[in-house]
C-alpha cells in the first residue's frame, strides 16, 4: 500500500506516532494545540521512528462534544501545512469525522483519513473515494457522546468481525478502492476493558477480513483497568499489548510512544518470524 510518497510493503510493523491538537484528548489534551508545537511533536515523532503520524483536531474520548468543523480545520490545517513547509515528507494521516476537514486537510498536504466513524458520513466517503487516499475504518458504535452505553454485545469478536466488514462493503460500494482499506477494532470505542481484551485475543479472525489490521493500544483505559496505572503510567502496559499485536501479525500500530514502542515491536517481530522460520523446517 502506498501511503504518500512511501510504499508499506510486508509484514511491519508499521508505527503510526500520535499528534492531538486538542484541548480535552484523554492522554495529552492542551498539549499540543499551537500548531507550531504539534507540528515540532510531530517532528520528534518522526525522529524517534515513526513511519508516519496521525494528527487530529478533535477529542473522542468518552463524553466528548462535537467539535465545530471550522474550529477542527483550524486546529490541524496549520500543523500539516507547517510540516510540508519544513520539508517533512513523513506521511501524515488526518483523523477526524468530517468531510470538509478531510478534504482541507488533504489540500494542505495530508496523505491519509482515519475516521473513527468508519466513513459513516456519506459525504466523507465521497472524499475518500474521489481522493483515492488510504483510509482507515475504525469499529465504534454511536458517538464519543454516547458510545459508553452503546457497549453492549452478546459475542464481541463476531460482531465487531460483522460490522467491520458491512463497513468495508459500503465503503467499496461508495468507490473507495479496497486495496486502500485498513480496519481498526477500535479498542476502547463502545468497549469495556473486558471487550477490548478479547478482540486483542482474537486479532488473527479479525484478519479473516482480509485488509490490513491498524490497532490503537496506547495508554487506554482497559490497560488501567488490568494495572490500575493512572494514563501517564500505562506505558509497560502499552508494551505488552503491543506485543500481543505483533505477534498476531498486525500491520500497523498506532500510538503516543514511539521510541519505546519500536523497540518492542522490533523484539516481538523477531520471535514472530523465528516462530515461522521454525514451523516452516
Amino acid at each position: 500500500m502506498k501511503i504518500g510518497g512511501r510504499v508499506f510493503d510486508g509484514p511491519g510493523p508499521f508505527v503510526m506516532g500520535v499528534v492531538n491538537a486538542t484541548p480535552d484528548s484523554f492522554s495529552d489534551g492542551g498539549r499540543f494545540l499551537d500548531p507550531d508545537v504539534a507540528a515540532a511533536q510531530a517532528e520528534r515523532l518522526v525522529a524517534e521512528g515513526a513511519d508516519l503520524v496521525d494528527l487530529g483536531g478533535e477529542s473522542t474520548r468518552p463524553g466528548a462534544p462535537e467539535v465545530p468543523v471550522e474550529v477542527e480545520e483550524r486546529r490541524v490545517v496549520p500543523v500539516i501545512e507547517r510540516l510540508r513547509a519544513r520539508g517533512c515528507t513523513t506521511p501524515i494521516s488526518i483523523d477526524t469525522r468530517k468531510a470538509e476537514v478531510a478534504r482541507a486537510a488533504l489540500a494542505a498536504g495530508a496523505d491519509m483519513i482515519n475516521d473513527v466513524s468508519a466513513l459513516a458520513d456519506p459525504a466523507l466517503r465521497e472524499v475518500a473515494a474521489a481522493s483515492g487516499v488510504p483510509t482507515v475504518l475504525m469499529h465504534t458504535r454511536g458517538s464519543p457522546v454516547d458510545m459508553t452505553s452503546r457497549a453492549i454485545y452478546a459475542d464481541v469478536v463476531a460482531e465487531v468481525e460483522r460490522e467491520l466488514a458491512e463497513a468495508l462493503a459500503r465503503a467499496v460500494r461508495a468507490g473507495v478502492r479496497e486495496e486502500h482499506i485498513l480496519l481498526d477494532p477500535g479498542l476502547g470505542f463502545a468497549k469495556t476493558a473486558e471487550h477490548s481484551l478479547a478482540l486483542l485475543g482474537a486479532l488473527p479472525r479479525l484478519r479473516r477480513l482480509g485488509r490490513p489490521l491498524l490497532v490503537g493500544p496506547s495508554r487506554k483505559s482497559f490497560l488501567g483497568v488490568v494495572t490500575g496505572a493512572p494514563v501517564d503510567e500505562r506505558l509497560p502496559g502499552t508494551l505488552a499489548a503491543v506485543a500481543a499485536c505483533v505477534l498476531a501479525g498486525v500491520e500497523m500500530l498506532r500510538v503516543h510512544d514511539v521510541a519505546a514502542v519500536l523497540q518492542a515491536a522490533r523484539v516481538a517481530a523477531a520471535i514472530r518470524d523465528s516462530s515461522r522460520l521454525a514451523a516452516a523446517r
